[in-house]
């Protein structure tokens, strides 16, 4: 398969301490993601699995530039993203697009939900009409679960996995190839069946190519073609969801592995 994405020795460090009151001037370095390297094919669904904390979504946001990287490259779809600016950048973000994590604090209460579907058309697709721009946001909310009620209403207004499926339409409405998915099933309100399967069935209706962000290993299992454990920054482990999950290679990925008492057939 054509490769989508390829990340060679990425790495992100922060300061921290140093204050007014700290003894120490200068602070501690702490390395959130280091020397990370790997490459993601078009249509295949890359899991990045770990512990809270272990850099995860540290990564998953200096893929999109959101966070930029102290070193490292980042080729997507034949371009350097690392070295694209103005018009250049913006061109290639719309064919990257995030879920977050959050989906309250990734939405602006102060907008309707139909504003904030619709924003990054506003944004990307000046030229549409505003009648254009409604019929398009109204099909990707239903298209996730969402009727055209919804437009008129603000964030607060939703549940938290109706929270999520806003973001989810937000990120599709400009029909990226690339997903980054950060823990995008932990804050729906329905089944997990049932989340995997939405997820599955835009992968497959809108060429997707996600990579997945999660701790859940069971929800992994199900979506992953690939997986990558991270612990402390690093990837310890990569390789087929069927061969980490089956036979895992490390004692890190043995450990996670345990802590779940049943995986479901990959």
């Amino acid at each position: 398969m054509e490769t989508l994405l390829t990340v060679r020795e990425l790495r992100k460090t922060y300061r921290s301490g140093g204050g007014v009151f700290s003894q120490e001037s200068e602070g501690t370095c702490f390395t959130a993601v280091d020397d990370v390297s790997f490459a993601v094919s078009c249509g295949e669904t890359f899991a990045v699995v770990g512990e809270s904390g272990c850099g995860k979504t540290t990564l998953a946001r200096m893929l999109l530039r959101l966070i930029e990287p102290d070193s490292g490259e980042v080729r997507f779809d034949g371009s350097d993203l690392l070295t694209l600016h103005g018009e250049k950048l913006r061109a290639q973000r719309r064919q990257m697009q995030m879920i977050f994590q959050d989906p309250f604090a990734s939405l602006n209460p102060r907008m309707r939900v139909g504003e904030i579907v619709a924003e990054p058309l506003a944004i990307h697709e000046p030229g549409l009409s505003a009648k254009e721009r409604l019929m398009r946001t109204t099909a990707i909310l239903q298209r996730v679960g969402l009727n055209e009620e919804a437009l008129r209403r603000y964030p607060h207004e939703f549940s938290g996995g109706q929270r999520q499926r806003i973001g989810t339409a937000r990120a599709l409405i400009l029909q990226p190839k690339l997903i980054v998915a950060d823990e995008p099933v932990s804050a729906l309100d329905v089944s997990v069946g049932a989340q995997v399967l939405l997820l599955q069935e835009l992968q497959r209706e809108f060429a997707l190519t996600y990579i997945f962000i999660s701790h859940s290993l069971p929800v992994v299992a199900q979506l992953a073609t690939r997986i990558a454990v991270m612990r402390a920054g690093q990837f310890v482990e990569v390789g087929p969801a069927e061969e980490i999950l089956r036979d895992p290679k490390q004692d890190y990925t043995r450990e996670l592995l345990a802590a779940v008492p049943e995986l479901p057939r990959a």
